[in-house]
Formats: structure tokens, C-alpha cells, sequence
């Protein structure tokens, strides 16, 4: 997340470059003293803006660029080429903007500008909007709500006794103890004041009641809407197996688990992951950075098969392996006593503690509670509306309809950061009378051992995967087929080619 000190590569903008060196399409990459810049040419003239990601620093300069946008090559955010603006997540904040001078066939970039901001007005106003959740999808809207003019309340109750942070980086650089606690949230307390945006973190919503526009909290205390967004996200699943409710058993989902299984890391030598899906295949990277035993327990006869295949799942298998990973395939744990863990082949694995990677379950109570359609989600149409008037859902609480350019269209629930955020996004759109149906192509990206596995698209289940280029080389390709066409790639050192799979699977879904 952090920048270097090495000045980005490109020529040096303030000292001029000629007109023609700027491409008709794509932007021409530089710096401006240590700023990283780009231009491009639109038509309506050229255009600066910064060069690196508002959310990781990426360089944007390497992503790509469809129509007036550039898209960032680590984790797809998008932006505006003309007003630096964060169209789509990860990424929130704006990119500033260059002022571009033309001197005879010269072009200078040589300060910033300050472009006025249209006050947007909403389509429909609804005076008090209530978002239950402070996860991806519940921060995601709140913000976009507020960028889209709402003038009205904005009340965030969530559970979690920390405000929105960024949980992706939990089992990764925070948990192998590189990425401080400030990096973590991702906004601040006067922030969400300079906005006006009501965060009550550890509130309790017990019961929503829809014909009188209200939802009830643990206290007693009735808080009224005008529009309902429900983003409770999904809770892990427990083991229920002897042994398994000990104060040295932990999972990880929220801030407060990760601090407490760092915490247990302090003494600790061993460790065992039940699961091998992306939780517990990363959490295993972190952990052995720290410096553990890290013992990977699964009843898969590789790990992340059903989600990446078996070629690319053995790939990430051997990342770990080689950094010293211990894998128990093929097993399922039986018991714990605290210090061993018994399996049901009758091995045994002394550990200091056990981290349970097994799976989430969407938290529907509420919404079942209160009437709503559900089924393995909160079922929403394409606006991402539910069966009640005016309440909407969004991240990995919400089935929504995916169409898979095959067999028509089907539901989906997908349990992707990026998505839940850009779901967030549209329901805040929609919420004030965009109309606009949610159709964006899935993204997620992965870490393991140094290196990131980059997903789009949405396989469902698939009938072939292709692989083009060098596993071990760290250069690849693998797509997903279903019925012969192509629905999902993931890829290992080719961003750009990821970004276009993406645009390809985009335009085919319009």
C-alpha cells in the first residue's frame, strides 16, 4: 500500500513532450516532480489526471482505458479520465486533476486544478435512508448516497464494534503483521461528520418492520425509513465438534478476530487451518510469515478446487508448499482438546491454536423475520430491490439475477469484496430512482506467498478450463467454459489481459 521513493517512469511532463506522443486512445504515462500522471486525449481536448490508484497506489498507467475511463491493473477500481472521479469501488477517493497547456506542438503539465463539483439531484427524494451493515456494501453506499446529492438522514447500524474497514486485508498483510492498524479502517470519525453520515457501530437491529417503515433495535428504539438497504453480509460457519468451542479456536471475519488470533500468536508455535478455501489459504500465507508451524487441514484433494480448478488450485497448493505449509488433504479434524488436534483418519497434529475456515452462511433472520423472499439470500430483481417495497440488499446477503450469456439468467450469491462494494454502489443509485439495473462482472483478487491470483467473471459450474502460459512461471491464463463459452478467467502476471476479460464479459452481458 505504501509508495516508493523511485520517481514513476515516464518523461517529465512539466518540461514538455510533444503533442503527437500523446496516443489517440489510451494515455500517455509520466510524472510531474514525484506525482505520477497521466494524460489522455478525449473528444473534447486532452486531459490530466494522477497516475496511481486512490485505493492501493496502483499504477494506473498500466490498466486500461475504455472510452473516458482508466481502470487500475491491481484491482480493477475505475475512474473518470476527465474529472479524476471514483466511478466504481475499490476505489473512493478522486484522483486530482492537471491543468494541460499546449504550446505550438508542446505539451506541459506543470500544477493542479480545482474543478467545480455540480451538485447532483436526486431522482426520487427520500428524506430518511437506513442501511443495516458497516461491511463493504453498507460503506459503499452510504458513500455513493451522499455523492448522488442525498440531503436527507444517513444512518449505518452496524454490529460490528468497529466502523467499515477494510476486511480483505485481514487474513492478508495485517494478519502476517505487515500492514499497520491505521491502514484498516477505511474512513475516519470526522469523515463520516464532514458527512453527515450516522455510523452506530455494536447497534443490534432486532426486528424491521415493513408496513410501518421502521426498524427496531435491541434497546427499544424505532428509527424510521424511507428506503431500507439490508447488508449484513454473511457470519462463518462454526464446527460443531467436540472440542471446538475452546477459547483457542477462532475464525476469522471481523477486526476484533483478527487482533485476537494475533494476539494468540504471540505464543504461539503451531497452528491448524481447517480449510482450504481462500480464508484459510491465505491465513496459512500470513501465519507462516509470523513464523509458525502452519498445518492446513481439508477433506479437498486440492485446495481452492471447486472455485479455481485443479491445475491453478495445485499452483497455489505449491506457493505454500515450498514456503513450508503443511498439508493434511483428503482429512477431516475429528476433535480438539486444546493442545491436539485429532483427525478422523486417527492422525494427530499438536497445535497452539486452530483457525476454522469453512464457510459462511448469508444472515438472513432479519429479513425472513420481516417477510421478505428468501432463498439461500435475500432474493432482489435487478435494481437489487427485495420482495418489500422500498427496502433493497446488497453484498453477500443479496441473490440477485446474473445472467450467464447461456441458459438465460439465473441467481447468484457471490461473496467478492469489490462486488458487495459495487453492489452498494448501485443500490444507493437505485435507492434514489436511478433505475439502473446491477449488472456488473464479478471480480476478486487473492494472495498467496508474494503473489496475487486476479478473477473475473462468474463459472458457477463449469465444464472447462483452458490454461495458456507457465504455471510455475507465474505467467498465466486459466479460462472458465461452460457449454463452450467463455464465463470467468484468473490469471497470475497478466493484469491488463485480466481487465480485458472483464471489458469482453461486460460488453456481452449489455
Amino acid at each position: 500500500m505504501a509508495h516508493t521513493d523511485e520517481l514513476p517512469p515516464g518523461p517529465d511532463l512539466s518540461q514538455g513532450v510533444a503533442l503527437a506522443s500523446i496516443p489517440a486512445s489510451g494515455v500517455l504515462a509520466g510524472r510531474v516532480g514525484s506525482d505520477a500522471v497521466l494524460i489522455a486525449r478525449l473528444d473534447d481536448g486532452l486531459h490530466a489526471v494522477d497516475g496511481r490508484c486512490t485505493h492501493y497506489g496502483g499504477p494506473l498507467g498500466e490498466g486500461l482505458v475504455v472510452g473516458d475511463e482508466v481502470r487500475c491493473p491491481w484491482h480493477h477500481a475505475c475512474f473518470s479520465l476527465r474529472t479524476g472521479r471514483a466511478r466504481k469501488a475499490p476505489a473512493f477517493g478522486t484522483l486530482a486533476t492537471w491543468k494541460v497547456e499546449v504550446v505550438g506542438d508542446q505539451v506541459f503539465v506543470r500544477e493542479k486544478t480545482k474543478m467545480a463539483k455540480p451538485a447532483p439531484t436526486p431522482r426520487t427524494t427520500r428524506e430518511h435512508v437506513v442501511i443495516i451493515g458497516g461491511g463493504a456494501a453498507g460503506f459503499a453506499a452510504a458513500e455513493r448516497l451522499r455523492e448522488l446529492g442525498h440531503a436527507g438522514t444517513l444512518t449505518m447500524l452496524s454490529a460490528d464494534s468497529d466502523a467499515p474497514y477494510d476486511r480483505p486485508n485481514l487474513s492478508k498483510d495485517y494478519l502476517a503483521g505487515t500492514a499497520p492498524e491505521e491502514w484498516i479502517p477505511l474512513s475516519s470519525a470526522k469523515h463520516y461528520a464532514n458527512r453527515k453520515i450516522d455510523v452506530r457501530t455494536a447497534s443490534k437491529v432486532v426486528a424491521i418492520h415493513p408496513d410501518a417503515r421502521e426498524v427496531e433495535l435491541r434497546e427499544g428504539d424505532r428509527i424510521p425509513y424511507d428506503a431500507l438497504l439490508l447488508a449484513t453480509g454473511a457470519a462463518p460457519r462454526p464446527l460443531r465438534l467436540p472440542g471446538f468451542d475452546a477459547s483457542n479456536v477462532f475464525m476469522l471475519r471481523s477486526l476484533a478476530d483478527a487482533r485476537a488470533i494475533i494476539a494468540a500468536c504471540a505464543n504461539a508455535k503451531s497452528v491448524a487451518l481447517i480449510g482450504a478455501g481462500f480464508i484459510g489459504m491465505e491465513a496459512a500465507g500470513a501465519l507462516r510469515q509470523r513464523g509458525l508451524d502452519v498445518h492446513v487441514v481439508a477433506p479437498d484433494a486440492v485446495p481452492l478446487e471447486r472455485a479455481l480448478g485443479k491445475e491453478v488450485g495445485a499452483f497455489v497448493q505449491s506457493l505454500h508448499a515450498k514456503k513450508g505449509v503443511q498439508f493434511h488433504l483428503g482429512q477431516k479434524p475429528a476433535s480438539f482438546d486444546g493442545n491436539t488436534l485429532a483427525l478422523e483418519s486417527g492422525d494427530r497434529i499438536d497445535v497452539v491454536f486452530v483457525l476454522v475456515g469453512t464457510g459462511v452462511a448469508p444472515r438472513t433472520s432479519l429479513a425472513e423475520a420481516a417477510g421478505l423472499n428468501v432463498d439461500e439470500g435475500i432474493v432482489v430483481d435487478k435494481f437489487l430491490q427485495t420482495s418489500a417495497p422500498g427496502i433493497f440488499a446488497a453484498g453477500d446477503v443479496a441473490r440477485f439475477p446474473i445472467g450467464d450469456g447461456h441458459a438465460g439468467v439465473e441467481h447468484a450469491r457471490i461473496e467478492h469484496w469489490v462486488h458487495a462494494e459495487r453492489m452498494g454502489q448501485a443500490a444507493a443509485a437505485n435507492i434514489l430512482g436511478a433505475q439502473h439495473a446491477f449488472d456488473d462482472v464479478p471480480y476478486f483478487w487473492t494472495h498467496h506467498q508474494g503473489v496475487e491470483v486476479r478473477y473475473c467473471g462468474y463459472a458457477g459450474k463449469w465444464d472447462d478450463v483452458r490454461i495458456d502460459g507457465d504455471l510455475q512461471g507465474q505467467d498465466f491464463t486459466a479460462r472458465y467454459y461452460r457449454g463452450g463459452k467463455l464465463v470467468a478467467a484468473a490469471s497470475v502476471g497478466r493484469d491488463l489481459e485480466n481487465l480485458e476479460i472483464e471489458e469482453s464479459l461486460r460488453d456481452r452481458e449489455r
